[in-house]
């Protein structure tokens, strides 16, 4: 079998598609708009997954995230990469997947000066699977209630990745 890398869809600033580009090459100091996704997964007992990543992640590496994220692949239906994403990241499958926030989106440059800049539609989904975590991925995660998880991010915003502080207040509104 041949492996073949993982690409990302590019888009114009309108959001429409206008090609691909290898994800492993995609993420610079000059990085192009592509297409993203977020998921917030919550338990029956109503906690949030936060992850935090892994120490080898190109970008924001050992930050405290949302549950999960990832790129759709060209063609991919998101539903379709979110599940893939979870399964691979977290090693749980998810329900209820639902779509929160659809129009986010961000830029953001990291420490090393890495930037991010995505249109990344904001999902919400839940799990009671065991989370597994591929150790490549996450570092380690915790359930955490949701208010707690808001006052931390609100009182410490820089010990989030910038989605994630961006991501809660637009989670909160969309619930409203």
């Amino acid at each position: 079998m041949v492996h073949h890398p993982e690409q990302v869809v590019l888009l114009a600033d309108d959001g429409t598609s206008i090609g691909t580009a290898d994800k492993a090459t995609v993420h610079s100091t000059d990085t192009p708009l592509h297409l993203a996704f977020s998921c917030h997964l919550s338990d029956d007992a109503g906690r949030l997954l936060v992850t935090r990543r892994a120490l080898g992640k190109r970008t924001w590496p050992g930050v405290w995230t949302n549950s999960f994220c990832g790129h759709p692949a060209p063609g991919e239906p998101m539903a379709e990469a979110i599940g893939r994403r979870a399964l691979e990241e977290l090693g749980i499958t998810v329900t209820a997947l639902e779509l929160a926030v659809p129009g986010f989106r961000y830029i953001a440059t990291d420490a090393a000066g890495i930037v991010e800049n995505e249109i990344c539609p904001v999902y919400t989904a839940a799990t009671n699977d065991d989370v597994v975590p591929d150790p490549d991925e996450v570092a380690e995660f915790r359930w955490v209630d949701p208010v707690r998880l808001a006052d931390a991010v609100a009182a410490a915003p820089w010990a989030f990745s910038p989605w994630l502080t961006l991501q809660l207040p637009a989670l909160a509104a969309a619930a409203r």
